[in-house]
């Protein structure tokens, strides 16, 4: 399993701007918790810093033998708010960012059917330079549920236009996420995200979907049960022969008494396991 660990994991989960560590200190948890990559977030290193510390972060990767899985470049896209699909219109910074850091892959937003066309050029463009765009499976988008993201995917039709599938944002948006999903989602996936939920009415966080409305859940750490099926995800994720990256997109830790070094470990022990 090539495990990578989102920025995310020095982040609350409502505030995804101000990081909890700084970047010497994520690498060097991600390595001591036994994580091959970064899932780089701007919290962290994003297109609005300076080259200089771009420069330094490929640096501190490169002398802890870590890759970047993938780049989220800006918070707008990390907030999937209306302002994120600007990036498609936009894309040769984060190409550039994206080669900065030897990313393969940056991620982007399509929120209206005018985005389509945008992500087409764009992807056209990450082409020519050998980069991928992938689209998380994510609330208020295009990609909310399985028929319109294969709908999408299909329209977009750009062999480096793929999919980062996440079963919780699924399950947020009553769609099935276990095995014949991952089937019909095979063919476009190229980044897998991981995080936990339980859904029940009295959530402490509730979000709007477009789909079914207001969904409330708490967020759980990985390893806990009554969550999401990860047994489930990884017999769909052998059974394709899926071979990318699986990427821990935990937020920071709900428990004051657990570090975000002891609930990476935690969570990689129990995927490995699995």
């Amino acid at each position: 399993m090539n495990l990578s660990l989102s920025c995310r994991i020095a982040e609350g989960f409502l505030s995804k701007e101000e990081a909890t560590l700084t970047f010497e200190e994520l690498a060097d948890l991600a390595v001591a918790a036994g994580y091959g990559a970064i899932c780089m977030r701007a919290s962290q290193i994003g297109v609005e810093t300076p080259e200089a510390e771009v420069r330094r972060a490929r640096d501190v990767l490169d002398e802890r033998g870590l890759g970047v899985s993938m780049v989220s470049g800006d918070f707008d896209v990390v907030y999937n708010n209306e302002r994120a699909p600007a990036m498609l219109r936009d894309i040769g910074r984060y190409l550039d960012f994206a080669e900065a850091l030897g990313a393969p892959m940056i991620r982007v937003c399509l929120k209206t059917e005018e985005d389509i066309a945008a992500a087409q050029a764009a992807a056209d463009e990450a082409a020519e330079r050998g980069l991928g765009l992938v689209h998380q499976c994510h609330i208020r988008s295009l990609f909310e549920t399985v028929d319109e993201i294969v709908r999408v995917l299909e329209v977009i039709g750009r062999e480096n236009f793929g999919l980062i599938y996440e079963a919780a944002n699924l399950e947020q948006c009553g769609q099935d996420y276990g095995v014949e999903t991952i089937r019909r989602l095979a063919p476009w996936m190229r980044n897998v995200y991981l995080q936990n939920q339980r859904l029940g009415a009295d959530g402490a966080i509730t979000l709007e979907t477009w789909c079914v409305g207001a969904v409330a859940f708490d967020v759980i750490e990985i390893d806990e049960g009554g969550g999401i099926d990860f047994a489930e995800v990884m017999r769909g994720l052998r059974e394709i022969g899926y071979e990318g990256p699986v990427t821990v997109h935990q937020s920071a830790p709900e428990d004051e008494g657990m570090s975000s070094l002891e609930a990476a470990q935690r969570t990689a022990a129990f995927l490995n396991g699995l």
